[in-house]
């Protein structure tokens, strides 16, 4: 079976397609050049993102059920000319609205069909390593913007924003199509080679419909904790060089590369909790991504200076990454592998919560403070400890009423 379904093969190509959609954690380079074009507000503008993060439930969900059926190879083709398409054409809009329905609503909908597809259906090629797997599978979502932010800003600089969406959306519409020739779906019941679980580490596995999930207790502090993770990392990924900017005094093409820092950090934040989830528990783990993001954001309350910025983004660009690489993990063992699709596009609403809330206070709480930033830090601590007390709940939930089955 390894030498037939090549999983690090198929691993590959689907990080190279999340690489072209996870540009939009580059959307802070092409914010402010926009409001400068177009005369549009930077609140305006913020809510392209939020509704580019808002819909992606909506073909998380539908793309997770068809994936589970078997349809992760058009999935996330279609999900990732999509995505292209809406990038390509936001290079031609005249309006708020259509910035809307192209980067919004297009682009939303194609990242969502493409993310679902690629995580659900390579996490099940790795039973052997599902931390690892999840970390790699979503660092290339992370990591997108270690080259879209520098790239942009050289065609913004060059030419202007609008070319450089139309260029980078062609772009990402033809690395989505080389590299899904080369994906395959998933086999039910994989596993690699030389890889066995014995009777007494997993006597059976229980697989819950969304619907069963829906009915436990966890499902709603999974939910919860999701959001209180997310909210701090989309906060930054939106603003990021406005922040560099208006609050630190980098000039643009300098807070293009701090915005590439913030996603390579994003990207090794995935890799490394993931593993790390694996040696010490998914629980563990994020109570400790949670008590680094409310170090990262009170370092940042505390001074104007480059070192405390690059400090700040670091940390938060990690735990961010930490956030996206663990949760399909807990998913899965919490629910099962069979309706992971589904399961975690459900559990995604978390992160879309927060991507509805946080871009746009904080752009809010900036544009009513002469751009600065410190109150819209000082919500998201309080709610990364608010997320840290929940985790705990949920391990003591979780100890107290431990499955009849335990799920791996």
């Amino acid at each position: 079976m390894e030498n037939t379904i090549h999983r690090w093969r198929i691993l590959a190509a689907s990080t190279a397609v999340l690489l072209c959609t996870g540009a939009v954690y580059a959307f802070s380079v092409f914010a402010a050049p926009l409001s400068q074009l177009k005369g549009w507000t930077m609140p305006e503008i913020m809510m392209a993102f939020t509704i580019n993060a808002a819909v992606g439930p909506i073909t998380m969900i539908l793309g997770g059920l068809l994936t589970d059926r078997g349809w992760a190879k058009w999935v996330i083709a279609s999900g990732g000319v999509l995505f292209g398409l809406g990038f390509f054409l936001t290079g031609f809009a005249t309006s708020p609205t259509m910035l809307y329905v192209t980067y919004g609503i297009m682009a939303g909908l194609g990242q969502g069909f493409a993310y679902s597809a690629c995580l659900s259906n390579t996490i099940r090629l790795f039973p052997d390593k599902r931390g690892l797997a999840s970390g790699l599978i979503t660092a290339g979502m992370g990591g997108a913007a270690i080259l879209a932010a520098p790239i942009a800003n050289r065609l913004i600089e060059s030419h202007d924003v609008l070319f450089a969406f139309r260029l980078l959306g062609i772009a990402y519409i033809v690395v989505v199509i080389a590299a899904t020739i080369f994906i395959k779906k998933a086999p039910a019941d994989f596993q690699p080679a030389g890889w066995q679980v014995t009777v007494a580490a997993k006597p059976q596995q229980i697989n819950y419909s969304w619907q069963e999930m829906l009915k436990t207790p966890i499902f709603y502090f999974v939910l919860v904790m999701m959001c209180a993770g997310a909210f701090s990392g989309l906060m930054i990924a939106s603003n990021a060089s406005v922040i560099g900017q208006s609050m630190y005094g980098l000039t643009p093409a300098v807070a293009a590369i701090y915005v590439s820092l913030y996603s390579l950090s994003n990207c090794l934040g995935r890799v490394i909790w993931g593993t790390v989830s694996d040696k010490i528990g998914r629980t563990q783990t994020l109570m400790i991504i949670y008590g680094v993001v409310a170090l990262s954001l009170f370092i940042l309350t505390v001074g104007r200076s480059t070192p405390i910025f690059t400090v700040g983004i670091i940390g938060l660009g990690l735990c961010f990454g930490g956030v996206m690489g663990v949760f399909p993990a807990i998913v899965m063992e919490n629910y099962g592998a069979a309706n992971q699709g589904v399961n975690y596009g459900i559990v995604f609403i978390g992160y879309s919560t927060a991507a509805f809330f946080g871009p746009r206070a904080a752009a809010s709480i900036a544009a009513n403070n002469q751009g600065d930033f410190t109150k819209a830090f000082y919500t998201a601590i309080f709610l990364a400890v608010a997320g840290l007390a929940i985790t705990i709940f949920y391990a003591i939930l979780k100890k107290a009423k431990k499955p009849a089955v335990r799920i791996e």
